[in-house]
């Protein structure tokens, strides 16, 4: 027998299985599953991250906290300013000797660090690019040359330059010798150089370029990553130092640098810890500025040296 259905009424569909074109319950359970998987490792990285960003954070935002604060409070185990004594920052620009200290670490590090690349440049592109008898022999030189201490030579150069050219309580026996050349920053900026293809150079001097406009028309403006780098590297070294000012200048306080100033505040200002975070906080923000505006540079730069060898 034949059964016939009433016109107008409808067949009721077959049911569904979890096998077939994976539309069903059992397409969506590994989809979703996925998703699941993904959104867990997206928070696990991201928790991370943030974790690490406040443990970098927090101390600076101690320092911040404490150098607004009154002096009764920034003794107190309170975390919080109740009232903001933006005063503090007045009164540090005001105590006697610290704009001069400011002004001897900018020239200190500002004439280091064009000293360093205008001297490191040209000997980095002579051992990239030249070939020439001794030239493996004058890259181990300049890098054996990075592993001397400085304590091991700051005698025999104290002597020269106190003794033999008076220049002692000065901070040109820091500045003058970056003239001649920086080992770090040399063998940074030949890693760099070696990146840059040779066919650059051989177009240069079909068209007539010699060594000195190739190096100042062509490999510097393709090199300003590794540059940067280098300059921030040298600069971050001046601005900190403290060993070199105080074995040149330290008798003459109209030298002090920052670096070497700072610990003359805190100990001047021992119980005042407002005023001591407040100047600290002064002395950290130059070098957090610059690093912010060239941090694309920066990190470009460290990323592409040393692919070759």
């Amino acid at each position: 027998m034949t059964t016939t259905t009433a016109p107008g009424a409808r067949s009721s569909p077959a049911p569904r299985t979890g096998t077939g074109t994976g539309t069903g319950t059992g397409g969506r359970g590994p989809a979703a599953r996925a998703r699941r998987r993904r959104m867990l490792h997206w928070i696990a990285v991201h928790a991370v991250a943030l974790a690490a960003a406040l443990f970098f954070v927090l101390p600076f935002l101690f320092v911040f906290l404490t150098s607004v604060m009154g002096d009764d409070q920034a003794m107190s185990g309170e975390l919080w300013p109740t009232q903001w004594h933006w005063s503090n920052y007045v009164t540090v620009f005001r105590t006697p000797g610290f704009l001069d200290w400011w002004k001897n670490s900018l020239m200190y590090a500002g004439l280091g660090t064009l000293f360093t690349v205008c001297s490191a440049v040209p000997v980095a592109y002579a051992l990239a690019r030249f070939r020439f008898r001794g030239r493996r022999t004058a890259m181990v030189l300049v890098i054996s040359t990075m592993m001397l201490p400085p304590q091991v030579i700051v005698i025999p150069m104290y002597l020269v330059w106190a003794q033999q050219l008076h220049l002692s309580g000065t901070l040109w026996p820091l500045i003058i010798p970056m003239a001649f050349g920086d080992a770090y920053s040399i063998f940074l900026l030949r890693q760099f150089l070696l990146t840059i293809p040779r066919e650059y150079v051989e177009s240069a001097k079909v068209d007539g370029c010699g060594e000195l406009r190739t190096l100042l028309r062509i490999i510097v403006p393709m090199a300003r990553p590794g540059i940067a780098a280098v300059a921030l590297f040298q600069f971050f070294f001046c601005w900190n130092d403290y060993f070199g000012p105080q074995i040149y200048a330290a008798q003459n306080p109209a030298s002090w640098t920052l670096s070497y100033g700072l610990e003359s505040f805190k100990s001047a200002h021992s119980v005042d810890w407002n005023l001591s975070m407040a100047a600290t906080l002064l002395v950290m923000a130059p070098v957090m500025v610059i690093f912010f505006f060239a941090q694309k540079a920066f990190v470009e730069g460290v990323t592409l040296t040393g692919v070759k060898g």
